[in-house]
């Protein structure tokens, strides 16, 4: 049975609410929140906005003041014992006098787990764990799976119509969902450290990739291509975009054009009828990116699926019929049978528009099905 009263929840859903504010600004750091409560008053709240600026406790505690000694501070992430380009979390609060410390999530780092709490223990501060913990984990699902499986979450999004195609079969693809719908992509593209797409979607649409809303992030979205031939083209439009495009090869002999544009060039091993994918997820982790946004054809699309590198899929269906002279959602030419299926644990379904959104996540495929 929990020891964690109404109060505590409260406060930690405060703190969560907080961490929100970094959705689209924290990366490549977590999103935490923080909030410090005395004798049952809130006298301190922050949270965590940028890479390089002060950590969601060190905000709390300074908006607190004198106030935070003696307190308890509620904190989404379990504070922080390294000194980079802020200083360590675990000093600030032992400083400030708090008498307890309740964090949602443990660090995900192999090195630290423990040392943190142990910091805080040795100084007389009592600390618990676990409140709330599978909303702090949520909130903060790419960073966790970076830290600890060496790759980001990934996100696949399709706009279709209401029979499955996403566009005509000469190519011809905007726009099939509405307005509203495509706004919706952009706070997608906001929430995610890089776009992934293919070369195919490149040389078919020239298309931008980046958060049309500028005050939405701090900074663009990376633009990752998938290219195995390094067919990119070095005046394609989202070079010219601010941030940053990577392309990633499996043959790197033309990469001197797109170097001289800017294109940072990254060849990967070589997988079945291109780059090898979790090669690409590996890089995008080490780059520090821990939410990946797939808008891709159904030649990508498929192949991430099929080789269950997709978290969880959005997709936007349209209230129109395309008929029969279309391309579909996913090109899967390995799924032949209906056992090859994947099910899908539907999380959220609802009206954007016009359209339907609908959230989901693939499921664990029983064992025979693996065979």
């Amino acid at each position: 049975m929990s020891n964690f009263t109404k109060a505590d929840h409260r406060h930690m859903a405060r703190a969560l609410k907080l961490a929100r504010h970094g959705l689209t600004t924290a990366h490549p750091n977590p999103r935490v929140g923080c909030v410090v409560v005395r004798d049952g008053e809130v006298v301190g709240e922050g949270w965590h906005r940028a890479a390089g600026e002060a950590h969601a406790e060190v905000n709390a505690l300074a908006a607190a003041g004198d106030r935070a000694k003696g307190a308890t501070v509620y904190v989404t992430l379990e504070p922080c014992t390294k000194t980079g380009r802020t200083g360590p979390c675990t000093e600030a609060l032992k400083q400030a006098g708090v008498a307890k410390v309740i964090f949602a999530e443990a660090d995900p780092s192999q090195q630290a787990q423990g040392r943190r709490r142990t910091a805080l223990e040795k100084a007389g501060i009592e600390v618990s764990s676990g409140l709330m913990q599978s909303e702090a984990q949520k909130l903060n699902e790419g960073f966790l799976m970076r830290i600890g499986r060496r790759r980001p979450f990934v996100r696949l999004k399709v706009a279709a119509s209401l029979d499955g195609a996403t566009a005509m079969r000469n190519g011809q693809s905007r726009w099939i969902t509405g307005e509203a719908a495509r706004q919706d992509v952009q706070k997608l593209r906001a929430m995610s450290g890089a776009i992934l797409t293919g070369i195919g979607t490149v040389l078919a649409d020239d298309p931008l990739l980046t958060v049309r809303d500028a005050s939405l992030v701090l900074k663009q979205p990376m633009r990752a291509i998938v290219d195995s031939r390094l067919r990119m083209p070095p005046a394609a439009k989202m070079v010219s975009q601010p941030g940053c495009t990577v392309v990633f090869c499996a043959e790197d002999g033309k990469r001197a054009p797109l170097a001289n544009a800017g294109v940072s060039v990254r060849r990967v091993i070589a997988g079945a009828g291109g780059v090898d994918l979790s090669a690409v997820l590996r890089e995008l982790a080490d780059l520090e990116i821990n939410d990946v946004l797939v808008e891709a054809g159904p030649g990508l699309s498929g192949s991430l699926l099929a080789g269950d590198h997709v978290d969880e899929l959005v997709i936007y269906q349209a209230p129109h019929m395309m008929g029969s002279e279309t391309l579909g959602m996913f090109a899967t030419p390995g799924w032949t049978e209906l056992k090859d299926r994947r099910q899908l644990l539907i999380l959220d379904v609802r009206r954007v528009g016009q359209d339907l959104r609908i959230v989901a996540r693939p499921m664990p495929r029983p064992a025979d099905a693996e065979d």
